[in-house]
């Protein structure tokens, strides 16, 4: 017995030796053949459609670079769309912050029970509401050491009186509260109404729209 090794060259051609000296013929691959030749095919076909592609004008450039910087502008509008999206509701919000409109108002001023506290509120005179001038003529006078025992009764009756007058709010503001709505929806409303009697009438928001002494309706 005897064995054979066989050698590709680069020109597809292979050739055989055998121990016992005896050498075989060269002979060519038909299926490397067939693709070299459809490789050949398939490049000659992408170069002659490249040439066949016209080359596109400066318009026709233009558009495209248009085309692509597209999408850029579509954000821009639309970010210039929602800033005026964003300015006409704080507009609609001032709106109905000056007249009272329930439709715009921010979450936590909405609903008829927060309507009839500020009502109650507005309709009355709550020393709470004068706590800031009093402050004010306080800090004066404290600096004016002669004044000093002045400073300090009048400060002192400023704090009891604010609390007196919170307390009876609040009892009278539960008790219209009830008379008027289920307890389940009344909650948070005392808190409300009292965070708005230490404002100053002129300075809240929404807007009064009841005047001191009004009488409030029993239906809201």
């Amino acid at each position: 017995m005897f064995r054979r090794r066989i050698t590709s060259n680069p020109t597809g051609d292979s050739t055989g030796d055998s121990t016992g000296g005896s050498t075989g013929g060269s002979t060519a691959d038909p299926t490397a053949e067939r693709s070299e030749e459809t490789i050949r095919r398939l490049q000659a076909r992408a170069e002659a459609e490249r040439k066949s592609t016209p080359t596109p004008t400066r318009r026709q450039a233009e558009a495209a670079r248009r085309e692509r910087l597209k999408p850029t502008t579509d954000r821009k509008q639309r970010a210039k769309r929602d800033r005026q999206r964003r300015a006409e509701e704080r507009r609609k919000v001032r709106a109905s912050l000056a007249a009272g409109d329930d439709k715009h108002l921010p979450p936590r001023d909405q609903g008829p029970v927060r309507r009839f506290a500020r009502d109650f509120v507005d309709s009355r005179r709550n020393v709470a509401q004068y706590l800031l001038p009093l402050l004010f003529v306080v800090l004066l006078l404290s600096l004016y050491p002669p004044l000093a025992q002045a400073y300090f009764l009048l400060w002192s009756l400023t704090i009891a009186l604010t609390t007196v007058d919170s307390i009876w709010m609040s009892v009278r503001f539960r008790r219209e509260l009830r008379a008027r709505f289920e307890p389940a929806r009344a909650k948070g409303a005392t808190s409300y109404a009292l965070l708005r009697s230490t404002q100053l009438r002129r300075l809240r928001l929404p807007k009064p729209q009841v005047a001191y002494g009004d009488k409030l309706p029993q239906r809201y």
